[in-house]
């Protein structure tokens, strides 16, 4: 039987949110079967718990944050939200201490290692996937996301950005993960963003903790990191990234193919939304023998 999974212990982190500058203190807690991802602020004068829903996802601007009924807000869960999808977690509660996750380095790399080092143990209550039985899609322009039947879990992305640090590289991107490895090819890809970006980002209250030791910065020709790119298409893998990220909040890992040109965490969120309302479209689904698991699934790192 494919179990749920959880953390062996609680551990914790400190770093800056990525939009406020605020320093944030991040703790990991084990958590019980069948509770999910839940969020807990542990900064408010009464603690208050959210769990990860699609429906609460109300403020995608340049991050998805979760917005509880009562207005307390969540924000930038997506990084971390990939870790949990990329690790196969499905029962944690997070205690934060402000309203933002911190940003780390930018990509999930820190929240894996983290992760990994608390250890992960099975539970004794199977795992439950959503399986995606008929295509649902979402289009806004010219930009547009997609979830179709498929046996195991893929991605296909594009970008597209007319400028001499994408036109470089690739900006399509398809991985397979029956085949491919989230920790090695997806995990450390960066947040990226363009100087000219900075001063509005900043007069709307964001970008405030941003640095070139968080983010690909970008001006008009080069990337200013010094290190440079960690993938010649860090780019879009970035957003492959942030696209399981989006999709975990759904509380499930997908069994389905999940393609996209030019998506956000809008756009990622309203496939999520509208597959929901569509319940023909999909079905929860666990495995008691291991060999009817798709092989996109064998390849999540084992319990300790």
């Amino acid at each position: 039987m494919i179990l749920q999974r959880t953390l062996k212990k609680a551990i914790s982190a400190t770093g800056v949110g990525l939009h406020s500058g605020e320093r944030v203190k991040l703790t990991l807690n084990p958590a019980a079967p069948d509770t999910g991802i839940v969020f807990r602020r542990t900064d408010l004068p009464e603690p208050v718990s959210v769990k990860v829903h699609p429906s609460l996802v109300n403020d995608t601007r340049l991050s998805s944050t979760l917005v509880s009924e009562t207005g307390v807000r969540i924000g930038t869960i997506e990084h971390l939200m990939s870790a949990f999808a990329g690790l196969g977690i499905d029962n944690l509660l997070i205690d934060v201490t402000a309203a933002e996750m911190p940003i780390m380095d930018g990509s999930a790399a820190p929240f894996i290692f983290l992760l990994q080092s608390a250890g992960i143990v099975d539970q004794a209550q199977p795992k439950r996937f959503i399986r995606v039985k008929r295509v649902v899609e979402v289009v806004e322009g010219d930009k547009w996301v997609r979830l179709a039947p498929h046996d195991g879990f893929s991605v296909e992305l594009s970008i597209e950005f007319n400028h001499p640090a994408f036109n470089r590289a690739p900006q399509t991107v398809h991985i397979d993960f029956a085949n491919r490895s989230y920790i090695d090819e997806i995990s450390r890809a960066r947040t990226f963003g363009f100087m000219h970006e900075v001063e509005y980002m900043r007069s709307h209250g964001l970008g405030r903790g941003g640095n070139l030791n968080n983010a690909i910065v970008i001006d008009d020709e080069y990337v200013l990191n010094p290190e440079g790119l960690r993938f010649p298409d860090e780019f879009v893998r970035h957003k492959i990234l942030d696209a399981i990220g989006d999709l975990y909040i759904v509380g499930h890992p997908l069994i389905a193919a999940f393609s996209g040109h030019k998506s956000g965490h809008a756009l990622n969120n309203k496939l999520l939304r509208v597959l929901l309302d569509t319940p023909e479209a999909w079905e929860f689904v666990s495995f008691s023998d291991e060999h009817d698991v798709p092989s996109s699934f064998h390849r999540l790192p084992d319990v300790v």
